[in-house]
């Protein structure tokens, strides 16, 4: 699965470089570096929600902020993967 988090300017004022670290986190802590891809990608045209992500491959569109990514990880990214 490759996650790609928006680093633009609207979402890099709403702390992507943040969220980014703390996925990077998260897959290196919980050994899924060889399941989940992450990759920095450019404005995905929501910029008013939060961080945006989206799952390649798909259309849904995701909003991560500092607070609440480790949630939204868990939510979104391991329910499919495990």
């Amino acid at each position: 699965m490759i996650l790609k988090v928006c680093i633009g300017s609207a979402c890099h004022i709403k702390g992507s470089y943040d969220v980014i670290k703390i996925i990077t986190g998260i897959i290196e802590n919980e050994g899924l570096e060889k399941l989940v891809e992450l990759k920095a990608c450019f404005c995905l045209n929501n910029c008013t929600d939060g961080v945006s992500a989206v799952i390649e491959g798909e259309e849904k569109l995701y909003s991560f902020s500092r607070e609440n990514v480790e949630e939204k990880f868990k939510d979104i990214i391991k329910e499919r993967i495990l």
